[in-house]
């Protein structure tokens, strides 16, 4: 397998070709980097022929995520829409146990099987695995990353709980694109979007749905969504579950993506205190002392903002969670989305979102453990809850899958009236 490294060279003329896990936290994440100097371009390709080119390159026992990722990415190399000799390809790695960790060897595998071995993959991770000199994750661009994030949250759970109720259908897409094009073009300028106008962005965002016209009298099933990471939030991977859901006349929570980071970075204070080392020591220490209490102080604002009104419901924050979890499983159980699954699930039903899609790729062994073994518990602390997992993979159908959340939710609606 050939080995390929993203130089500083590439940087100049290379396009970096990226998986767009949410459209509203990616189209916003993916200015940071063009601002840094990345000429980063965010797949929509999708359809029939991206799980196609996916099947051929990738085994189906492997994760549907990488399945649809890797498809979707030789797919667009071989649409034409760019050089095949000046692009490169961006992957993510958790460095978990997790099969996600595999992505990166499976997308060059992939690539020099489709006839593409000069292609370079970027690991995208914090974890300094297989590195790339093109790529410099500097302080600068993780800050601006996540604030691309949390203005991403804000804007996905708020327009959620606005939506079902907007009395002029299309004014809470308009306040969302009206933020995201105003915080882009800051991402442009490199001004107006973070530090001091962070909070004050935050608080306008807020108020704008706020004032949205709605009619809150209308009574409305409310679904929670949980989840593999990429299946929780993905379109292209959940076959559009939101827009679904929201058709089909429901209220979705999903919980924000800040928490994912939060787990993860929480993982990794919990793997010294069981384990101990030096290198987990330096880590716990920078970890706690830096990292969390920052991240905590932008969990905050999110809440700050949400609560600025009275009829939004905020997320749980992080310590919140791990206290939620230990009901009914240990942290030390973080394989994959592990105890931050189930401490979503009892989070939903806590705030009246009971009614639970938790989307798994087939053969999820993290997943099946953490959320499908993990209902019974939860139904015998919570039996109103009505949780149903659905599987994604790519013999399942589209129809098979709607028809399986129709069912829970006509359990929902008879319990709504009831």
């Amino acid at each position: 397998m050939s080995d390929i490294p993203f130089t500083k060279e590439m940087k100049k003329d290379y396009t970096i070709l990226l998986p767009n896990m949410s459209p509203i936290h990616f189209d916003l994440m993916i200015e940071a980097a063009r601002l840094n100097g990345y000429k980063a371009l965010l797949l929509d390709n999708s359809g029939p022929q991206v799980i196609q080119e996916g099947l051929k390159y990738v085994h189906n026992d492997m994760c549907y995520p990488a399945l649809i990722v890797i498809g979707q990415m030789i797919d667009y190399i071989k649409s034409g829409k760019v050089d095949a000799n000046k692009c490169a390809v961006g992957i993510t790695q958790t460095g978990g146990g997790c099969r996600a960790s595999n992505y990166y060897y499976l997308l060059k595998k992939a690539l020099e099987r489709a006839g593409y071995p000069q292609i370079p993959v970027i690991s995208l991770n914090l974890k300094g695995m297989n590195t790339n000199p093109g790529l410099a994750i500097t302080p600068t661009l993780i800050f601006q990353l996540l604030s691309g994030l949390i203005y991403g949250d804000l804007l996905m759970t708020l327009s959620h709980q606005v939506r079902p109720y907007e009395i002029n259908k299309g004014d809470t897409d308009a306040v969302v694109k009206k933020w995201s094009d105003y915080l882009k073009n800051c991402y442009r300028n490199n001004k107006g979007y973070f530090w001091s106008h962070m909070d004050k962005n935050l608080a306008s965002i807020s108020d704008d749905f706020a004032n949205i016209p709605v009619n809150r009298e209308e009574k409305h099933v409310k679904v929670g969504v949980v989840g593999e990471i990429y299946m929780k939030y993905a379109p292209v991977g959940n076959n559009n579950l939101e827009k679904f859901l929201e058709n089909e006349g429901c209220e979705v929570m999903m919980p924000p993506f800040l928490g994912f980071i939060l787990y993860g970075i929480s993982n990794g204070i919990r793997d010294y205190e069981f384990y101990g080392g030096f290198k987990r020591h330096m880590y716990h220490a920078f970890a706690t002392k830096i990292l969390m209490p920052v991240l905590k102080k932008f969990e905050k604002k999110i809440d700050k903002a949400i609560k600025r009104h009275e009829e939004f419901i905020a997320p749980a924050s992080i310590d919140e969670l791990e206290e939620l979890g230990k009901l009914v499983i240990n942290t030390g159980c973080k394989m994959g989305e592990g105890w931050l699954l189930t401490a979503e699930m009892i989070e939903l039903i806590k705030k009246g979102y009971g009614n639970i899609v938790c989307t798994q790729p087939f053969g999820c062994l993290p997943n099946h453990i953490v959320a499908k073994g993990m209902v019974r518990p939860i139904k015998e602390l919570y039996p109103e809850s009505n949780i149903v997992p659905i599987d994604y993979d790519p013999s399942a159908t589209k129809v098979n899958q709607e028809n399986r959340i129709k069912l829970m939710l006509a359990v929902a609606r008879e319990n709504l009236e009831n």
